[in-house]
C-alpha cells in the first residue's frame, strides 16, 4: 500500500481555505499544555504581573517568529516544511540531522511529555500512588501505539471534534475563573511577591511558556496546499497567535484569581484545582474528564505523524531500511515500535520530574532547529527567491534578526536552565552523527523525507 502510494502520489493541491488553516493552527497549539505548563511558570516568575508578563511576552515573540515562517512558507511552499528549508539553505546533511531530531528528540519527547500531562490529571481522578502519572503515561502510549498497529485510525471528523475539547475546556476554566471570587479554602497572601525579573527567571519562564504556543509553525507543512498562499499563510498566523495570545493571557489571570500564584505554583492539575475550588468535586472531574480526552487525541495525533516521518526516513536513509515497513493493515509498524519505544524510555527517564523533565530533553534541540530556521531566511534571501509573490518580512533585517536572537536566547537559557535532561537531548542528537556518515552518500527529495503520510 506505501509502495504503491509512492509511485502514484500526486502533487499537493491548494485546497486549504484560510478558515482551514487558522482552524489547523488553532487546534495544534492550543493542546493540553496550558492546562499544565502555568504551574512551572508560576513556580519560576512568582509574581503575578510577572506571569502575565511573560505570556503575553510569548504571544509577541511567537507573532515575529510568524512573520519570518511566512515569509519561508509563501516563498518556498512544500509539504516538508523546516526540512525543506533546512535542506535548502544547509544541503542534505543539516536536513538529516532535523529528521533524526524529529524522530529521536522532539516528536518522542513530545509523546512523552502528553503523556505525563495525561497520567497528571488521571492520577487525579484514580490515584495510583507517587508513580502514579508515570504508570498512566506508559499505559497511554502502549494503548494508542497498539491501536495505530492494527489500523485503527481516528477520522478527520472525530479528531476535529476531539481538537476543540481544549478549547472548550479553556473557555469553561475562562469563565468559571473570572466570575467567581478566590474561595475561602484558598489562602490568600497579604502581600504580592516582590518583581523578581532577572534573565534567569526570564528565560526558565519562557521555556514553558513557548512551549505551549509551540505548533504555529507547523503551518508551513500545508503552505503548499493553502488558496492564495501568499496572503492566507500570514493571514491565519498572525489571526490565530493574536487570539491565542489573548486566551492563554486570559486563561492565567484566571487561574491566580481562584488559586493565588502560589496555589497555581503548586498545582499538579490546575485546571481541575480551580474546578474544584469554585464548582466542586463535580466540576473538576468534568474539566479533567475533558483534558484527558484531548491529551488522548494529541498524543495518537503525534504518534501518527512521527511514524510516518520515521518511516519515510527509513525509505530514504539506508541504515534506517528496518523502519520502511508498511503492514497489510496499513500501519508503519517497525517505526510505531521503535518510536514507542524510545518515548517509553523518556517517560522512565523522566519519572522523577515528570512534565518538567520532558521539557527540558526536547527544549534545547526545539530550539537549535529553530535558530537554523531563522537564519535560513538570511541565507535563503541572498540566493534570491525563486519566485517574487512571496511574503516578505516587514522591517527586514531587523525582524528575523529579534527572531534568530530570541531562538538563540531560548536555546541558552534551555541549556542552562534544564541541565541533565537538556544534555541528554543533545547527547541523543548527537548520536545522529554516525547515521549521517554513512547515510551522506545517499541522494534524499526534501519532500520525501519529511511527510509519507500514507
Amino acid at each position: 500500500m506505501g509502495e504503491a502510494i509512492e509511485q502514484h502520489a500526486s502533487a499537493p493541491r491548494q485546497v486549504l481555505s484560510l478558515f482551514d488553516v487558522i482552524a489547523i493552527v488553532a487546534g495544534l497549539v492550543i493542546g493540553v499544555g496550558i492546562f499544565r505548563l502555568p504551574s512551572l511558570v508560576a513556580s519560576i516568575a512568582g509574581n503575578e504581573s510577572l506571569i502575565v508578563a511573560v505570556w503575553l511576552l510569548g504571544g509577541v515573540i511567537s507573532f515575529v517568529g510568524a512573520l519570518c515562517y511566512a515569509e519561508l512558507s509563501t516563498t518556498y511552499p512544500s509539504t516538508g516544511g523546516e526540512y525543506h528549508f533546512l535542506t535548502l539553505a544547509y544541503g542534505k546533511s543539516v536536513g538529516f540531522m532535523f529528521a533524526w531530531a524529529r524522530m529521536t528528540v522532539i516528536q518522542t519527547g513530545s509523546i512523552a511529555l502528553l503523556g505525563y500531562v495525561f497520567g497528571d490529571y488521571a492520577n487525579q481522578m484514580l490515584p495510583l500512588g507517587s508513580s502514579g502519572a508515570m504508570i498512566y503515561a506508559v499505559l497511554a502510549v502502549i494503548a494508542l501505539t497498539a491501536l495505530n498497529i492494527i489500523g485503527i485510525h481516528s477520522t478527520r471528523s472525530v479528531q476535529k471534534v476531539l481538537a476543540s475539547v481544549a478549547i472548550f475546556g479553556l473557555v469553561m476554566v475562562i469563565i468559571v475563573g473570572l466570575a467567581a471570587g478566590a474561595p475561602a479554602e484558598v489562602p490568600a497572601t497579604a502581600a504580592p511577591a516582590e518583581w523578581n525579573f532577572s534573565s534567569a527567571v526570564l528565560g526558565s519562564s519562557l521555556i514553558f511558556v513557548l512551549l505551549t504556543y509551540g505548533g504555529w509553525n507547523e503551518a508551513a507543512y500545508v503552505s503548499a496546499e493553502v488558496k492564495d498562499g501568499r496572503h492566507n499563510i500570514v493571514r491565519a498566523l498572525l489571526f490565530s497567535i493574536g487570539l491565542i495570545t489573548v486566551i492563554y493571557v486570559t486563561v492565567n489571570v484566571a487561574y491566580i484569581k481562584v488559586l493565588g500564584v502560589q496555589g497555581v505554583a503548586n498545582s499538579q492539575a490546575v485546571a481541575a484545582d480551580l474546578m474544584r475550588a469554585v464548582v466542586g468535586p463535580g466540576g473538576a472531574a468534568f474539566i479533567t474528564a475533558l483534558i484527558l480526552i484531548k491529551a488522548m487525541a494529541s498524543m495518537n495525533v503525534t504518534i501518527f505523524t512521527g511514524a510516518r516521518t520515521n518511516y519515510a526516513l527509513g525509505r530514504d536513509f539506508p541504515p534506517f531500511r528496518f523502519l520502511h515497513q508498511w503492514s497489510a493493515r496499513g500501519a508503519p509498524v517497525a517505526a510505531l515500535v521503535f518510536q514507542s519505544a524510545v518515548a517509553l524510555g523518556l517517560i522512565v527517564f523522566a519519572s522523577q520530574k515528570g512534565v518538567q523533565t520532558a521539557v527540558d530533553y526536547l527544549s534545547p534541540v526545539f530550539w537549535l532547529f529553530f535558530l537554523l530556521t531563522g537564519v535560513a531566511l538570511f541565507v535563503l534571501r541572498r540566493r534570491g527567491a525563486p519566485t517574487q509573490d512571496g511574503f516578505r518580512t516587514p522591517l527586514y533585517p531587523v525582524v528575523p534578526a529579534l527572531f534568530c536572537l530570541t531562538c538563540a536566547y531560548m536555546l541558552y537559557s534551555s541549556v542552562s536552565y534544564a541541565a541533565t535532561g537538556a544534555l541528554a537531548g543533545l547527547g541523543v542528537l548527537a548520536l545522529g552523527l554516525p547515521f549521517l556518515y554513512f547515510a551522506a552518500g545517499r541522494k534524499i527529495s526534501p519532500i520525501a523525507a519529511e511527510g509519507d503520510k500514507s
